[in-house]
C-alpha cells in the first residue's frame, strides 16, 4: 500500500451534558481525526486525546506534534503491506500510544476496504452485535445520579458504570444498590485512591459489584496486587495497561482479574488484539473501554469488541449518548436488547460527513507523500 497523503483535523465537539471524573469536568472534547489516502480510497482514524494531561500525558498539542514531525514522515517513507506492520515502524518513537493509534486505525480502515471486508472481520471478530454498557460521571447530587441510571436502564443499557472519588464513593454505591439491587454495576476510580483507603474499598465488597476499575495509581501494578489480595471484588486495570508486556506483568502478579482494553491507550488495534489474545489464553475476561470518541473511534472500538474474549459489556454507547450531532452516518443505535450492531460494510462501516467534520474543525494540515 502506497500512502499518497495524510490529513490531520483538530476538532472540538460539544457534549450533550458535562462529564465528570475524579480529575476533571468537561463540557466539550478536543480530538484529532486522521484521514489517510491510498489507491483511490480514504481511511479514517481517531486519536481521542484530551486538551489536558490528566488521564494521559498525551494532549492535543503533543499528539499533533508527534504525528506531524515523526509518525507521519515514517508512514509516508515506505510502502506498507499491512496495518499490523505499523507498531514496528513506529517503535523508534517511544510512547505516544494515542498518536500512533489514530494513524494505525486509519490504515486498518484502508486495508479492510481494499479487501472488501469490515474491520471487525479483518481483526477476526466473531460477533454481529456487542453488549453495551454506559459510563456515568460524577453528578451534582445522588438524586440526579439515580435518575440518570433509571433513564439509561429504560433505554436498555446492560451495565452501569459510575465514577467514584473521595467523598463520592461508598454512600453513593449504597444508594444505587438500594434503588437498583439487581443491575450489573461497576465503579471506576480513575486512580483516585491509595492503599491507605483499602478499608473503604473493602466496604465495596458488600455491594455485588462486577469490578472496581483502576482504584490506585495510574502507573501501578504492585500495589494493585496487594489490594486485590484484600478484596473479594475483582479489580480491573485501565490506565496501568499500556502495552502487551505490561498486561503480562499485571497478570503474573495478580494485580487484576479483568482488563479494560482501550485501543487508543495501548497504541492501536494491533496491540489491542495482542492483549486480547494474551488474556484469552489466561482465561481473563476483557472489555472495551471508551474515551468519548466520535463515530470514527466508536466504529473502531465496536470492531475490536467483536473479538471473542470481550465477554463483558463495554463503554461503547449509542452515538446520541454524548453527541447532539456526530460526524459520521449512520449513527450507532442501541438495539432493543441492549446491544450495538457491528457494521458489516467495507472498512469501519460508517461514512464521515465532511460538512459536519468541517464545522467542528479548529485547524487542519495536509502532508503529501
Amino acid at each position: 500500500m502506497q500512502v499518497e497523503r495524510v490529513e490531520q483535523f483538530h476538532i472540538q465537539m460539544p457534549l450533550k451534558s458535562h462529564f465528570e471524573t475524579s480529575f476533571s469536568r468537561v463540557t466539550a472534547l478536543d480530538k484529532i481525526i486522521i484521514a489517510i489516502y491510498a489507491e483511490g480510497l480514504v481511511g479514517w482514524g481517531e486519536s481521542p486525546v484530551d486538551s489536558d494531561p490528566y488521564y494521559s500525558y498525551e494532549t492535543i498539542e503533543t499528539c499533533w506534534h508527534i504525528q506531524r514531525d515523526f509518525l507521519i514522515p515514517l508512514l509516508l517513507k515506505h510502502n506498507l503491506s499491512s496495518a499490523a506492520d505499523l507498531p514496528a515502524r513506529f517503535a523508534r518513537v517511544r510512547g505516544h500510544p494515542m498518536a500512533k493509534a489514530g494513524l494505525e486505525a486509519a490504515i486498518w480502515d484502508l486495508e479492510a476496504q481494499q479487501a472488501g471486508v469490515s474491520v471487525a472481520t479483518l481483526l477476526g471478530g466473531t460477533r454481529s452485535a456487542i453488549e453495551s454498557g454506559v459510563s456515568i460521571g460524577v453528578q451534582d447530587s445522588v438524586g440526579e445520579l439515580l435518575d440518570r441510571i433509571a433513564a439509561y436502564l429504560t433505554e436498555g443499557y446492560r451495565r452501569i458504570k459510575i465514577k467514584i472519588k473521595p467523598g463520592w464513593d461508598v454512600e453513593i454505591v449504597r444508594a444505587v444498590r438500594e434503588r437498583f439491587p439487581a443491575v450489573p454495576l461497576m465503579v471506576d476510580a480513575n486512580s483516585a485512591y491509595t492503599l491507605d483507603d483499602a478499608s473503604m474499598l473493602r466496604a465495596l465488597d458488600g455491594y455485588d459489584l462486577l469490578m472496581i476499575e483502576q482504584p490506585l495509581a495510574y502507573d501501578d501494578i504492585i500495589e494493585h496486587a496487594e489490594l486485590q489480595r484484600q478484596l473479594q471484588t475483582r479489580l480491573c486495570l485501565d490506565e496501568s495497561i499500556y502495552s502487551v508486556g505490561r498486561a503480562r506483568e499485571a497478570l503474573a502478579m495478580g494485580s487484576c482479574q479483568i482488563i479494560n482494553i482501550k485501543p487508543a491507550r495501548v497504541g492501536g488495534m494491533t496491540q489491542a488484539l495482542a492483549i486480547h489474545d494474551l488474556c484469552q489464553a489466561a482465561e481473563v475476561p476483557v472489555w472495551c473501554g471508551g474515551m468519548l470518541e466520535s463515530g470514527i473511534g466508536r466504529a473502531h472500538n465496536v470492531a475490536v469488541a467483536s473479538l471473542p474474549n470481550f465477554t463483558l459489556p463495554g463503554d461503547i454507547s449509542a452515538s446520541d449518548r454524548y453527541w447532539h450531532e456526530d460526524i459520521t452516518e449512520p449513527p450507532f443505535v442501541l438495539n432493543p436488547d441492549g446491544t450495538l450492531t457491528v457494521p458489516t460494510g467495507p472498512g469501519i462501516g460508517v461514512a464521515v460527513q465532511r460538512d459536519r467534520l468541517e464545522k467542528v474543525t479548529l485547524r487542519r494540515a495536509t502532508y503529501p507523500s
